[in-house]
């Protein structure tokens, strides 16, 4: 019944090629014949979410075991949310249309703070009660992983467990332990998270008690001896067995319409605010021939001639010019685009240069961070201004038409001089490489201070201070060839609130799902009246968690998690 309502509303809504299911290299199982259901969520539309490659490496991961079958949801817009309500239809997989709650996994991606209502939307939808404590059944069993996971306490009372760190060889671990308990277990929820904790990367919230000292501070006192702490999940080597090569082709234009190879994980660079930079430590790179393997099968099982090196710094790769000519090489010249993000100065070599020449330019991003080369030093950008000329010079004279120069507003230390070199830096590179219909985008985004980084005990600046600041660029900044972009002001402080957050904000989530939070990481839909709402029903400051600066003996929300050596570098 569930199948044909919902394929009636279809028709009803924006975008309905979201929702069909079917696309090429999507994978069906007979759900009947496998020991292990996994439901891959992905708490966002499904244009952003088949632009996310993590989803693609874990469906292709779960289903590459023959007992398991993975099938995909992601977060419905609001006009097929509404529909489903008034049809009291649940949230149904792209696979096979069944129901969320009949999963025996649920695993959540947790990329971006401002993606939390969408989970809770997605377990309304599906009559999945929002509270751990409240599903007394072993199965669905939810769980989160990603980013987020690294300051999991925020989502704790919702969630069974979070996987803390590379999540391809800890997914099929639990998948593996789950069907020995289906097979021979007592069924009792607390005994199979039991037999999850032993496994590295899986932390489990119910089996900690938060405690609050005098001044609000949260600390975590485990209630079992044998499980103190946690230590992420950390995948050695990047191989061609752990990258699939058919990823799916969506209906929907995604975000990124284009074949994408990970080059790289981690990154070598140590910037202080960078969390990603901390967590995938240390940097492995995949071998040039899986690489030339992978690209040889993916352009042939999905059409694609564009191809993106996914990396967090993707001119460090250390084979890249030679990965570049035999990429160029393949199907005859049918590979007619490389993007690269952002490459350094000195990473331009004349080989480098001569290749970059014969593709088609897409994007082109530089991340100064900063204005003035006092605060780059302090948080260890190591580039200079020179080196920063040097490639917006050398990106447009290979053929760049658009360059992003990435900055931030609150950083530690700032001072107003260094707002100001953002404008006199940006107007300079302008009028001096920016000729006729060149042009450079100028973003600027607030800090805002993240577990597991050499700065997350440093404050964010308040709400006032940081439109102070934007307003100072948008007065300041101004150029024929130059466009100013900039984050909400407000959605960036409601992301400071989560990224450094405790299990007190759980009932912030559910007032916010309450007033109407939905989508929010989109700037058209974010709404900050809903929050202020939300903050008043509960009674929750949200310069708490944002402006104060922690002392350094104070403990922190994520302190439970050992993140191993290669991680916290301070």
């Amino acid at each position: 019944m569930h199948k044909k309502n919902y394929q009636d509303i279809l028709a009803l809504v924006q975008t309905p090629t979201r929702y069909l299911g079917n696309e090429i290299n999507a994978i069906k199982k007979d759900l009947g014949k496998v020991d292990l259901t996994f439901g891959l969520v992905f708490p966002d539309l499904y244009e952003i979410g088949t632009s996310h490659f993590g989803l693609q490496i874990l469906y292709s991961i779960l289903n590459a075991q023959k007992n398991i079958a993975a099938e995909r949801f992601f977060t419905p817009a609001p006009d097929l949310e509404a529909y489903l309500l008034e049809k009291k239809i649940p949230c149904l997989s792209m696979e096979s249309q069944r129901q969320l709650k009949e999963f025996d996994i649920i695993g959540v991606s947790l990329l971006y703070e401002l993606n939390f209502t969408n989970i809770l939307t997605m377990f309304s939808l599906s009559q999945i009660p929002f509270y751990s404590r409240e599903r007394e059944s072993a199965f669905p069993l939810i769980i989160g992983g990603g980013p987020c996971s690294f300051n999991p306490e925020p989502l704790a009372d919702f969630f069974d467990a979070f996987v803390i760190g590379d999540g391809e060889e800890v997914a099929v671990q639990i998948s593996n332990k789950v069907i020995e308990f289906k097979q021979q277990g007592d069924g009792q929820k607390k005994t199979l998270l039991k037999l999850l904790s032993k496994i590295d990367g899986v932390y489990v919230p119910s089996f900690f008690e938060p405690l609050y000292n005098q001044n609000g501070i949260q600390t975590l006192s485990p209630l079992f001896d044998d499980y103190k702490t946690v230590k992420r999940a950390f995948l050695p080597s990047l191989t061609k067995e752990n990258f699939p090569d058919s990823p799916i082709l969506p209906f929907a234009k995604p975000i990124h319409d284009r074949m994408r190879l990970e080059i790289a994980r981690g990154c070598s660079r140590g910037c202080r605010f960078c969390q990603a930079g901390m967590i995938y430590r240390p940097v492995r790179e995949r071998s040039l021939e899986d690489l030339i393997e992978i690209a040889q099968a993916s352009l042939k099982t999905t059409g694609h001639s564009d191809i993106s090196l996914l990396s967090l710094s993707t001119g460090d790769y250390s084979n890249l010019p030679q990965l570049m000519e035999r990429l160029l090489d393949l199907s005859q010249g049918y590979c007619n685009a490389i993007s690269l993000p952002s490459i350094r100065a000195e990473k331009l070599t004349p080989e480098l240069m001569n290749i970059i020449q014969k593709v088609r330019k897409t994007g082109f991003t530089i991340a100064p961070e900063a204005g003035t080369q006092r605060l780059r030093d302090i948080i260890n950008k190591n580039l200079t201004e020179e080196s920063i000329t040097a490639t917006v010079e050398n990106a447009f004279n290979l053929g760049w038409k658009n360059i992003k120069l990435y900055f931030m507003m609150g950083l530690p230390f700032e001072t107003p001089a260094d707002i100001e070199a953002i404008c006199s830096l940006s107007k300079k590179l302008a009028s001096s490489y920016a000729k006729g219909k060149k042009t450079i985008n100028v973003s600027a985004n607030s800090f805002i201070p993240k577990a597991h980084t050499p700065f997350q005990r440093c404050a964010q600046i308040s709400l006032a201070e940081t439109k102070e600041k934007l307003q100072y660029l948008k007065d300041n900044l101004r150029h024929g060839r130059v466009n100013l972009k900039w984050q909400d002001p407000e959605m960036s402080m409601v992301e400071g609130v989560w990224a450094r957050g405790d299990r007190k904000l759980s009932k912030l989530l559910v007032a916010a799902f309450e007033k109407g939070c939905r989508m929010d990481g989109w700037n058209e839909k974010f709404d900050f009246s809903l929050w202020q709402a939300a903050f008043e029903k509960t009674g929750i400051d949200p310069l708490f968690y944002t402006t104060r600066k922690r002392d350094d003996d104070e403990p922190l929300p994520w302190d439970v998690i050992d993140s191993g050596e290669y991680c916290l570098i301070f």
